[in-house]
């Protein structure tokens, strides 16, 4: 095995971790604007994450699908965990949940992209931002007619 810098294999990693960066931004910052718990910095960090986990892990079990499924299972059930940290109860209520719903689907984008599937990547990272952004006057109306 060399140990050298090998430009021509860093570089589709480098647009790989980049895409994935680039798809979670908008969700990060829908996050930031609505000044939840987690924003800006965290989505980009969980979708690059992400993506490197699987990428590192095809280099060593890529024609292992068994050990690649377990790579994943990790990532899902470690996102999740962190996503769970953004949920609070406040006596009647709870708080946090589209932000943990968020995490979890911006750690699916890291993951499709690492996988090499952008086509997924790119529609959960679009659904997602619609859901927020459509959805959230939609609740709160109801949550007014409610009253």
């Amino acid at each position: 095995m060399t140990n050298y810098f090998d430009l021509q294999a860093f570089l589709p990693h480098l647009a790989a971790l980049l895409g994935a960066y680039i798809l979670a931004l908008p969700i990060g910052w829908d996050r930031e604007q609505e000044e939840r718990s987690a924003g800006l910095r965290t989505f980009p960090l969980v979708a690059i994450a992400c993506c490197g986990f699987i990428q590192a892990a095809e280099a060593r079990y890529g024609e292992h699908p068994d050990a690649m499924a377990k790579i994943v299972e990790g990532l899902i059930t470690g996102v999740g965990f962190i996503g769970g940290g953004a949920i609070l109860k406040l006596k009647d209520s709870v708080k946090g949940t589209a932000t943990a719903a968020s995490l979890w689907a911006t750690g699916a984008i890291g993951t499709a992209v690492g996988l090499g599937s952008y086509a997924v990547a790119t529609v959960i990272a679009v659904f997602t931002v619609m859901t927020l952004k459509w959805l959230t006057p939609l609740k709160a109306e109801a949550a007014k007619s409610e009253d």
